[in-house]
């Protein structure tokens, strides 16, 4: 009989909201899905730019497993320490060699072998190194010892993160979309079994741009003016998604999109 691992991605975690939402809401949402492991992406709980390792301790104390990140992982330096000591922070793996921290990270979840990578797009972000390569090097050292293989590929630009699924199909349980903070209806199945979904969306204020005060995010466009940016302080909600995962074969038999509604 196949045994099932259940997995829980939350979206890109945006502010004081995002960090509310998910310590309201987290424990029963592991309780409703069987989660067995809860990753977040957490590149801007610190104020909408980054994450400091007080907020990934507020995470971690609310049932988080692993943190991963995005382009915004430099902007609070103080997470750096965190980055080298710690093997549930994650940044992005195709940085160059000698930059701190790691892009992968092995755990033991019941007995199973997981493992989580992080890696990040190059379409309309900064010039790292190929995704695609460092994916292909990330699972040549792994060497079959976790099948349940789950990428959080912080990207723009939609082809680039159909790609890379297709690239992996039937190599990782999933590749799951983060960066833009705008859940898509796209979650599928590819052909070896690969979970795919443009991008998990937001955990963080609804009534908002992408996290953004509204009335900031509108006199910017209207202006074009480099006006500040800061987290709407208003309620939040929760967006990822929910992964069934065979654990013998490593393929996803489920992808479900999460949405709470707004909460205080």
């Amino acid at each position: 009989m196949a045994q099932y691992l259940n997995a829980l991605i939350l979206g890109d975690i945006v502010g004081q909201p995002g960090i509310r939402a998910v310590f309201i809401h987290l424990k029963q949402l592991v309780r409703e899905t069987n989660a067995d492991i809860v990753v977040a992406n957490g590149e801007n709980s610190a104020d909408g730019f980054g994450i400091t390792p007080q907020i990934a301790d507020q995470l971690f104390s609310c049932g988080v497993d692993v943190i991963t990140t995005g382009n915004h992982i430099w902007q609070k330096r103080e997470i750096i320490h965190s980055l080298e000591s710690s093997d549930r922070i994650l940044r992005p793996a195709n940085y160059p060699p000698g930059v701190p921290g790691k892009g992968l990270t092995k755990l033991d979840i019941k007995g199973i072998p997981v493992a989580v990578i992080n890696l990040q797009g190059r379409q309309h972000m900064y010039s790292l190194d190929c995704p695609f390569r460092s994916a292909d090097e990330i699972l040549k050292k792994l060497d079959g010892k976790a099948k349940v293989r789950i990428i959080d590929f912080h990207a723009e630009e939609v082809m680039e993160k159909e790609a890379l699924a297709y690239y992996l199909n039937g190599r990782v349980s999933a590749v799951l979309g983060t960066h833009t903070h705008i859940q898509t209806a796209d979650e599928r199945i590819l052909s070896g079994g690969t979970a795919y979904i443009t991008d998990i969306g937001m955990t963080g204020p609804s009534r908002s741009v992408i996290g953004v005060n509204l009335e900031t995010a509108i006199e910017r466009s209207l202006t074009q003016m480099p006006l500040k940016m800061a987290v709407a302080d208003l309620e939040a909600c929760i967006r990822g998604v929910h992964l069934k995962i065979d654990t013998e074969n490593g393929k996803c038999t489920e992808i479900n999109r999460i949405f709470v509604e707004s909460t205080l």
